[in-house]
């Protein structure tokens, strides 16, 4: 095994967790075995987001805040942890008395979204080619035709994906199934938050149909985005866990579709509101973080312009979840037109842009997967959560099981990691590329 070599400010445990000491007395630790490479940038990248520990203190000082110090208390690290911009991919942190938007960043809700169909591989193999040209047509060349009435969109806003499948008629929407009303309730992570209103994209939601309230096609719903998002045509190479995999209805051969987006230019908007509702209420003669992170205390004084956040945050969440919904639609509707009738049933669908909030204390993360341990019921109940974990393009996804480790507040990676940073690989050649070793990193 080649180590990689370790940042100075790491201290090694074990050979599977490091911890980075700070000035400010907040646990961090990292998921990471001695050959996964770290960035010391964003080692230095996530000692920064530490300093707002500091700004916590200040910011109740000047507000004369009366209830709990708000304070950062824990942060975990994922094996996929690099820099990003601002707050590091792969970081979660957690905090009480206190909400950190930028912990969750501009793609809010991005996440993974995973269907088992009946497709054996062997069949669709001699197809590749055609479906490419047909899923190429669908999702590249305007072949997608999603028509969603003002109802539907509010529905879809302010209630998620049950709301959406609960509103008006479907039969519209190729691929759809009886199943999909169920799933979207027992096998996601967030099927859906509700919010009292969807205000703050009345204009998407007045622009179908107008007054005449009929169904309407435009080109937000159904898209990929940009960056890394994807949606994959995939197949199962190996079984580990027999029992679970037997559940979840995968086995060696069986055809899966992933879906890999977010909330595209709604979340861009809702971290909007929230940086000009914190810029906008921040007291007089108290200087601007110098991390630029900018915190809502969970106080009353910040309650109208976190309630404003709060609402954008939920509509652009909901979204999301619909949004990678029909990415899968699209696919099933590709699938069938090449392969055949199918049948296609979601195994899980979980964001690693997010925050859950539990009274005072907030647990936020950015580019990692929840990972809880068995439940009381659903589906899932004797396996532990499904954690979706794509590889690079051309490499192998995984599906782990969670196991709620509280060390990882419950979290595990969200991808394959990079050895090379973004920019040095959108600069290289086709050599370049193959040269560099690919990184996979699991964790449970």
């Amino acid at each position: 095994m080649n180590h990689a070599r370790q940042d100075h400010r790491l201290e090694r445990l074990d050979d599977r967790w490091l911890r980075l000491p700070n000035p400010h007395g907040v646990p961090v630790e990292i998921c990471a075995g001695p050959d996964v490479p770290l960035e010391p940038a964003a080692v230095d990248e996530v000692l920064a987001v530490l300093e707002t520990a500091r700004t916590l203190e200040r910011l109740a000082e000047a507000r004369n805040h009366d209830g709990p110090a708000p304070r950062i208390t824990r942060v975990a690290l994922t094996p996929d942890f690099h820099k990003g911009a601002g707050i590091p991919i792969g970081t979660v942190i957690e905090t009480e008395g206190a909400l950190l938007p930028q912990a969750v960043g501009n793609d809010v809700n991005c996440g993974m979204r995973l269907e088992v169909t009946s497709l054996d591989a062997a069949a669709v193999r001699p197809r590749l080619d055609a479906l490419e040209r047909r899923l190429r047509h669908l999702f590249f060349e305007g072949g997608r035709r999603i028509a969603l009435t003002p109802a539907q969109r509010e529905a879809l806003l302010r209630d998620g994906l049950p709301g959406l499948l609960l509103t008006g008629d479907s039969s519209g929407w190729p691929g759809v199934s009886a199943a999909d009303a169920d799933d979207s309730v027992d096998r996601m992570h967030v099927p859906g938050l509700p919010v009292p209103t969807a205000e703050a994209f009345a204009d998407w939601v007045g622009s179908a149909g107008g007054a005449s309230g009929r169904a309407t096609a435009d080109g937000v719903i159904g898209g990929i985005g940009g960056g890394n998002h994807f949606v994959e045509l995939q197949y199962v190479e190996r079984v580990h866990d027999a029992a679970a995999a037997h559940a979840w209805g995968l086995f060696p051969g069986t055809v899966v579709t992933m879906a890999h987006s977010g909330s595209l230019a709604l979340g861009h908007q809702a971290n909007g509101t929230a940086l000009d509702r914190l810029r906008a209420g921040w007291p007089a003669g108290l200087p601007r973080p110098r991390n630029g992170i900018l915190p809502f205390l969970l106080d009353g004084r910040s309650e109208a312009g976190r309630r404003r956040y709060l609402e954008a945050f939920g509509n652009a969440a909901n979204f999301a979840t619909g949004n990678r919904f029909f990415l899968s639609l699209t696919m099933r509707a590709g699938l069938a037109a090449e392969c055949g009738t199918l049948d296609a049933r979601l195994l899980y669908d979980a964001p690693h842009n997010l925050f859950w909030q539990d009274g005072d204390r907030v647990v936020h993360r950015k580019g990692a997967a929840p990972a809880r341990g068995h439940s009381e019921g659903g589906p899932y109940a004797m396996w532990g959560e499904p954690v979706i974990v794509p590889g690079s393009m051309g490499a192998s996804s995984f599906v782990l099981s969670g196991h709620g480790n509280p060390r990882t507040l419950s979290s595990a990676c969200h991808g394959a990691g990079r050895r090379v940073p973004r920019g040095a690989a959108a600069r290289a050649g086709d050599a370049d590329l193959d040269a560099w070793p690919s990184c996979c990193c699991s964790a449970r």
